[in-house]
């Protein structure tokens, strides 16, 4: 249901890094990104927003990275390297959620996935987001 919060709980592969995210939207507003970063991570994100993520162990252990502007700061674990989150350039209220680090969810419990232009990104060409097209994952009989 749109507009429906969700709380899950999440950590990184060592557990290093234990949090709770409460995505602004459930799973409505999973996707994947085509810039140069997202497309060499290949992750599958959610949304949370701004105080969305709150840290039950190992913030200290999170390290970050920025690149071209600098707006967007990728985070991840210190320790066995897995990102667990971002804040977006795009709108920097909001969290992107890796939901592979998520606790039961797995990027594959999503048969599509929107993937959006993030090469020809929004803040750079001043044009609304585009979808860049979709990813499928059909399992195997």
């Amino acid at each position: 249901m749109a507009g429906e919060k969700t709380i899950r709980a999440g950590q990184c592969h060592c557990g290093a890094v234990r949090f709770e995210a409460t995505l602004s939207d459930g799973f409505n507003s999973i996707r994947r990104c085509t810039c140069s970063y997202c497309r060499m991570r290949g992750a599958v994100v959610v949304m949370a927003e701004m105080g969305g993520i709150r840290f039950l162990a190992g913030e200290d252990a999170l390290t970050s990275y920025r690149f071209h502007t600098g707006t967007a700061q990728h985070f991840f674990c210190s320790r066995c390297g897995i990102y667990t989150h971002h804040q977006r350039r795009s709108d920097t209220t909001l969290y992107a959620v890796n939901v592979a680090c998520l606790d039961g969810v797995s990027p594959f419990d999503f048969p599509e996935v929107p993937v959006m232009d993030g090469v020809n990104h929004t803040n750079d060409t001043g044009q609304p987001t585009r979808r860049a097209g979709t990813l499928r994952f059909i399992p195997a009989d």
